[in-house]
């Protein structure tokens, strides 16, 4: 009894009767679960999507410690989402006329189409219909109940031959200059290999560490959802950098295709075992849209290509999420790359040497050179079985 008197003189003292305490526990309860509610929230959020990275719209907050951002997160912050198609650049849009051009080649084959082809076709057109409807007219068998016999005019057929040679001549030379520019690129800055497949394309980057994406067309609604052309979006878009040329080699893995982009003024047939090429050189970043213009097969309207020209930071930063490497970073491993310089073996020692002398360096055989036809991808999609004895 004395013990627990003196308790309640020191609880007494201090101001802290029984129901003090349980009240100051009570208060206390609210206050550590209000603190552990944040904690609980974040625990939860974090196991609801564990692998979702957060986008980094501006490189200063890429680092939230006040460090600089390093060149990796750079890069990340400058590759957003994919871009948003904007219409009459790089679509039908329905005019009658081509699509508005965006490479040197574009620019001057449209050109060479509205100002040199179509007024000698409006004039040469309109003429002849005048001709024709003047000998209606005017020798008409009411008008000459009794023809004339004349055979021969020696002005006459000395002008109608000259004049359409003229015209030939007049056509040839920009003709001419415009597909010795075609034929004749400038030094590549970037190779993308193209391949054709019964009913989607691949995209291979020789120079970038040889990776390769599939490019699938999206169906109505998939397109209506991302904002997509109706049968021109897809779910991987080839990636190019802005300013660079570009050089494409064309293939196939199955059947005649043609690749083709309005925009670039650019279309090659893809032959299987033929690799064929073409270039085009983009400035201006955005969206453009083609189609194969071969007819090869069931889906061949189903097979759209999509070019996806960015700035080229965005450009490094679309290849590092793809695996890949820019230029510098390691030596590419494809005999189609750009700048392929041969990588020679390492020299290796002769251990061979038994009479005590010091011991030779030799170089092993080069290896067998990569062959430059595609192969088929390691993907199934779209995969079709076309031989007839595949399942014997």
């Amino acid at each position: 009894m004395k013990t627990l008197f003196k308790l309640f003189a020191v609880a007494a003292a201090f101001g802290l009767t029984p129901a003090a305490l349980a009240q100051d526990n009570n208060a206390a309860e609210p206050a550590q679960a209000a603190a552990a509610a944040p904690r609980d929230a974040i625990s939860a959020q974090s196991q609801a999507s564990p692998a979702q990275p957060e986008e980094v719209s501006d490189p200063a907050l890429a680092n939230v410690t006040g460090e600089e951002p390093s060149d990796a997160q750079v890069a990340k912050s400058t590759y957003a989402s994919k871009a948003t198609p904007q219409p009459g650049i790089g679509q039908p849009d329905g005019r009658m006329n081509l699509q508005d051009q965006f490479t040197p080649i574009g620019e001057e084959a449209a050109w060479f189409h509205n100002w040199l082809l179509l007024p000698v076709i409006t004039i040469i057109s309109v003429f002849v219909l005048f001709l024709l409807l003047y000998v209606v007219v005017r020798y008409r068998r009411k008008a000459h109940p009794i023809p004339s016999r004349t055979t021969h005019n020696t002005l006459l057929e000395v002008v109608w031959t000259l004049v359409p040679v003229l015209i030939l001549v007049v056509i040839a030379v920009p003709s001419i200059k415009l597909l010795a520019n075609q034929y004749s690129p400038p030094k590549a800055d970037l190779t993308v290999k193209v391949i054709g497949n019964q009913w989607y394309w691949t995209y291979q980057y020789p120079d970038n560490g040889d990776f390769e994406i599939v490019s699938n067309g999206l169906s109505d609604a998939d397109a209506k959802k991302r904002g997509e052309p109706r049968m021109l979006g897809v779910d991987e878009r080839m990636v190019v950098p802005a300013g660079a040329t570009v050089k494409l080699i064309v293939t196939s893995n199955d059947v005649i295709h043609a690749f083709g982009v309005p925009a670039f003024w650019v279309k090659m047939d893809a032959v299987p075992g033929r690799l064929n090429e073409t270039w085009f050189k983009v400035d201006k970043p955005g969206i453009y849209y083609g189609q194969c213009y071969e007819l090869c097969g069931a889906r061949h309207a189903y097979m759209p290509i999509a070019v996806e020209v960015v700035p080229p930071a965005q450009y490094a930063a679309w290849v590092a999420s793809k695996g890949g490497t820019m230029p510098g970073g390691s030596k590419p491993k494809s005999s189609d790359a750009t700048q392929n310089s041969p990588i020679t073996n390492p020299p290796v020692a002769d251990l061979t040497n038994t009479s005590g002398g010091s011991a030779t360096a030799t170089s092993p055989e080069p290896s067998n050179v990569v062959d430059a036809v595609a192969t088929a991808p390691t993907s199934s999609q779209g995969a079709t079985n076309s031989r007839r004895g595949d399942n014997q």
